[in-house]
């Protein structure tokens, strides 16, 4: 496609559908996505196994664990790391989409959103109209978990932003935000990756997590250094976090709404969207 959307009052799907394959951060195994159009508001995933079986459309209802991703419990099974997709899909403006899914992990191809972007530009994107009302938010939203925090302010546009402070000094205190529109996501989140520290890893996979992680798809930091470098952006550990939050966020569709997160994380940011949902008094799209 020549552009991007100029701003997220438009509907978009894509004009085709386009595929994807690659190894699940946690579960190591070789799994594949394919995205397609749709005339139905909202993200809907069907299993390419179970093509007869019903979509689902995803809601923050269906959040059933959030430790270092964003895994849901949908009735077709388990779908886990699903947040670089669905910002990559809300950050470029689309509204409308089918995910036909090939195992219980969204592939996590280089630890950014920017392979799903480069998936969405291929297909390319078609107009369906104006954006569906999510409601204008009333009133303040703030959630606390221990010293962290997320807030959304009632506001026109989407304002999102965040700040990490980690003790490790190749992190530090980091804080970045920005009034989004899709060519802003593009060239300012989505290229983001995905971060760990090596004291941790070790840990993580005796328990069974990141078997899929490798230095080709996450940053690895070490202290004051970073095993792989160079960085894509000097603040990119903050810019992912912001690009986990959108993809939390859209669970519930992107908010007109200035948003902000300190030392945020998927339960958190889930949490939020789950909020948002309660305040505009609207409910899951049942499976169709």
């Amino acid at each position: 496609m020549v552009g991007w959307p100029t701003d997220y009052s438009g509907a978009w799907t894509l004009a085709e559908p386009v595929e994807r394959e690659g190894v699940g951060l946690h579960s190591g195994a070789d799994t594949r996505v394919r995205l397609a159009p749709s005339e139905r508001d909202g993200f809907w995933v069907g299993r390419l196994n179970q093509p007869r079986q019903p979509l689902q459309r995803l809601a923050p209802d269906q959040v059933a664990q959030t430790q270092l991703c964003t895994a849901l419990k949908l009735d077709s099974g388990p779908l886990a790391t699903v947040e670089h997709l669905l910002a990559a899909l809300a950050g470029t403006g689309i509204t409308h989409a089918e995910l036909w899914v090939d195992g219980d992990e969204i592939p996590l191809l280089d630890g950014s959103a920017l392979g799903w972007v480069e998936a969405i530009a291929e297909a390319g994107m078609v107009r369906l109209g104006e954006r569906p009302d999510s409601g204008q938010l009333s009133q303040p939203i703030t959630l606390q978990q221990g010293q962290s925090f997320a807030t959304a302010l009632p506001a026109e546009a989407l304002h999102i932003g965040a700040a990490v402070e980690f003790v490790q000094p190749a992190i530090g205190r980091q804080v970045f935000s920005l009034t989004l529109t899709p060519a802003r996501f593009v060239a300012d989140i989505a290229p983001a990756r995905t971060f760990g520290f090596k004291d941790q890893v070790e840990q993580l996979r005796a328990a069974g997590l990141i078997q899929g992680g490798a230095l080709d798809n996450a940053l690895v930091c070490d202290g004051d250094r970073w095993l792989n470098p160079p960085l894509r952006f000097a603040d990119e550990p903050v810019r992912h976090k912001l690009l986990d939050l959108l993809g939390d966020l859209a669970l519930a569709g992107l908010p007109r709404a200035q948003v902000f997160a300190y030392r945020g994380s998927h339960g958190l940011h889930t949490a939020l969207a789950a909020a948002l949902v309660a305040a505009h008094g609207s409910a899951a799209a049942p499976a169709l």
